[in-house]
């Protein structure tokens, strides 16, 4: 059929009513967003963002109420879509954006594409990659994996990737979301080793829509974690106290759910696991730790500095 791209929706989308099917590869993925409230009667009161992209560019794309529990799973970074009678909406100004992989790469921030269940009842095919043919030009997924010995010269708040082997993981603990407010954050505290360092990398994991693997992070387990945000500084000694927090669109993987993701080709991926085959297992499981309350950052160690 007639497609259309990214680039052309933007300048002609105010003079048509029906767009052209588009085919575009998602370059990152939010949270499940849960929208319901006591006074509002709806079914399905979901919604979550992807970021989509053609040769032309990247853009925005809902995926609004029931569509969600039907679709959202089977949406991966990676996955490419063939989207027809979708409709098309200036952009939430309030919505939190990823740092794309390629820094190169045109962003269509005006408008967003809105998968809808009717008005119009959007058709969505997933294309397998094996059919995918390299004159549709989709881009690539590229990433931003960091080393551990970069990690202290990063300015805070930078969006990055990580691998690493977890030697710690904490209990899952909650955080208010606002106070007096009755709905909390769940997170739990990481650490995880890359060969680069004496230090880990200390991660704050707060759960996404993966359940299945945010209650399965254990020791020994080779732990991806996608659009990190490092915070760096807190006290005096800023070296003590930088570690990484999961964003809105960050995706989080362990041993069992690496394989067919687009970032087993990076090169600093390729590099830890030639640094994991050099290690010895019976040495690293005797540093391993799990449970326990972990305080951080760290209260000083008197009162007076208290």
């Amino acid at each position: 059929s007639k497609l259309t791209n990214l680039g052309h929706l933007e300048m002609t989308w105010r003079s048509r009513v029906h767009f052209h099917p588009l085919l575009v590869r998602i370059l990152h993925k939010s949270r499940l967003r849960y929208y319901g409230k006591p006074e509002k009667k709806m079914d399905m009161p979901y919604q979550a963002y992807f970021e989509v992209a053609d040769g032309s560019g990247m853009m925005s794309m809902v995926l609004w109420n029931s569509l969600c529990p039907e679709w959202y799973h089977s949406m991966k970074v990676g996955t490419v879509l063939l989207l027809a009678k979708y409709a098309i909406k200036t952009s939430y100004p309030f919505k939190t954006h990823p740092t794309p992989g390629d820094s190169q790469m045109k962003r269509f921030a005006t408008i967003e594409i809105c998968l809808n269940v009717r008005d119009p009842p959007t058709e969505i095919s997933i294309i397998p990659e094996e059919m995918v043919k390299p004159e549709w030009g989709l881009p690539e997924v590229k990433y931003r994996f960091i080393t551990r010995s970069e990690l202290d010269d990063l300015p805070h708040n930078h969006s990055c990737d990580v691998i690493g082997l977890v030697t710690f993981v904490g209990r899952a603990e909650r955080a208010r979301k606002r106070e007096q407010s009755e709905d909390f954050w769940l997170y739990r505290w990481a650490h995880a080793i890359d060969g680069t360092s004496d230090q880990p990398f200390i991660l704050e994991l707060f759960a996404t829509s993966q359940p299945d693997v945010f209650e399965r992070i254990h020791p020994m387990t080779y732990l991806v974690c996608t659009q990190m945000r490092v915070i760096q500084g807190l006290t005096e000694n800023p070296s003590r106290t930088v570690y990484l927090t999961t964003s809105n669109e960050s995706q989080i993987f362990i041993t069992g759910w690496h394989k067919g993701q687009p970032y087993t080709k990076d090169a600093k991926v390729k590099n830890f696991i030639q640094w994991m085959k050099s290690q010895s297992e019976a040495d690293q499981i005797k540093k391993m730790i799990i449970g326990g309350y972990y305080p951080f950052p760290r209260p000083p160690d008197s009162f007076w500095k208290y």
